[in-house]
C-alpha cells in the first residue's frame, strides 16, 4: 500500500469518527433535553397537585358554606326568623308542646317509637299543637363509623331533609320524622348513616308523600335546606327554655317530665299522665 493511500485512509476514518462523534452528540443532547422536559413537567404536575391539594384542603366543606350564606330557603309551612318556628296542629287547639329532639338521638328514637304515635293522634284530633325544634349537637359529639378525626353530618343532613319534607306537607313532615326514628331506619348514635341522601331517600320511600316525590328527592340531593337547617339548629342553641339535651318536652314554659323525674316522659302511660297534667296548667 502507498504512503498515499495510507493517509487518504486515515483521513477518511477520522471523518468517520468525527462524524459518529458528532451524531453521538446530537443523540446525547436530544436525550438530555428530553429527560429534562419530562423532569420539568413530573415537578409541575406534582407542583400542580400539591396546589389543587392545598386549595381542596382550604376549599370550605358544603356545610362551612352554608353556615356562610346569607340567603335562606325555608321551607313552606314554617314561620318566624328564618322559618325556624315550625308548629303544626289545629288553629282551634289552645295550647302548643314544643318537642325538642335531634335526628341522631337514640333517646329520641325510643321515644318516638314509644310515644310518637299518641302525640300525632293528639295533634290530629286538636288536643294541643306541636312545635318542633331540631338541633344538630350530636354532630359534634360522636363521630360516624369511619370518619375519625372529623365531626359527623347525619343530624344536620337529617334535618335538612326534614325541612324539605316539610315543604310537601306538615303531615309528610311527621310521617317521614317517625321513619327516619323507627326501629327499621333509626342507627346506631355512633353510625353516622343519616349523613348519606342515599339513606335518607331510602327512609322516604317508606312514606306514601314522599315516595317517587321529584321535589324532595331533588331538594335532599342538592342541600336546599341546608342553611335553614343550621338556622334551626341556631335555634336550639339560643333556645329560652334552658333546654339542652334531646328528648325534651315544654309547654307553657315549663318541661312536661316523667312523674317524679326530670326527665321526658318514656311511656305512653307516662306521657298520657304528664301531657294532662300539663294542659290543665
Amino acid at each position: 500500500m502507498s504512503k498515499r493511500n495510507s493517509q487518504a485512509n486515515k483521513s477518511a476514518a477520522r471523518e468517520r469518527l468525527r462524524v459518529e462523534r458528532e451524531r453521538q452528540a446530537k443523540k446525547d443532547k436530544a436525550r438530555k433535553q428530553i429527560v429534562v422536559g419530562v423532569s420539568v413537567v413530573a415537578v409541575l404536575a406534582i407542583a400542580g397537585g400539591v396546589s389543587y391539594g392545598v386549595m381542596q384542603l382550604n376549599k370550605p366543606s358544603a356545610w362551612e358554606a352554608a353556615a356562610d350564606a346569607k340567603n335562606v330557603t325555608a321551607p313552606k309551612n314554617t314561620s318566624g326568623t328564618d322559618g325556624t318556628t315550625v308548629v303544626i296542629g289545629k288553629d282551634s287547639a289552645k295550647k302548643t308542646l314544643k318537642l325538642y329532639e335531634d335526628s341522631r338521638c337514640p333517646i329520641c328514637a325510643s321515644f318516638e317509637q314509644a310515644v310518637g304515635s299518641t302525640i300525632a293522634k293528639d295533634v290530629e284530633v286538636g288536643k294541643y299543637k306541636v312545635q318542633y325544634v331540631g338541633a344538630t349537637f350530636i354532630d359534634g359529639d360522636s363521630l360516624g363509623k369511619g370518619t375519625i378525626g372529623t365531626r359527623g353530618e347525619g343530624s344536620k343532613n337529617a334535618l335538612s331533609a326534614l325541612g324539605a319534607a316539610l315543604d310537601v306537607s306538615p303531615e309528610a313532615f311527621l310521617d317521614y320524622k317517625s321513619a327516619l326514628y323507627s326501629t327499621k331506619f333509626h342507627p346506631e348514635e355512633t353510625d353516622d348513616k343519616f349523613k348519606d341522601d342515599s339513606y335518607l331517600l331510602k327512609v322516604a320511600d317508606s312514606v306514601d308523600a314522599l315516595k317517587g316525590n321529584k321535589e324532595f328527592r331533588s331538594a335532599v340531593e342538592n342541600g336546599t335546606y341546608d342553611e335553614w337547617a343550621l338556622k334551626m339548629s341556631k335555634a336550639f342553641d339560643e333556645n329560652k327554655d334552658d333546654v339542652t339535651g334531646t328528648p325534651t318536652l315544654v309547654m307553657d314554659g315549663k318541661k312536661v317530665t316523667a312523674e317524679g323525674s326530670e326527665n321526658a316522659p318514656m311511656t305512653e302511660a307516662e306521657f298520657n299522665t304528664a301531657i294532662t297534667k300539663a294542659l290543665k296548667g
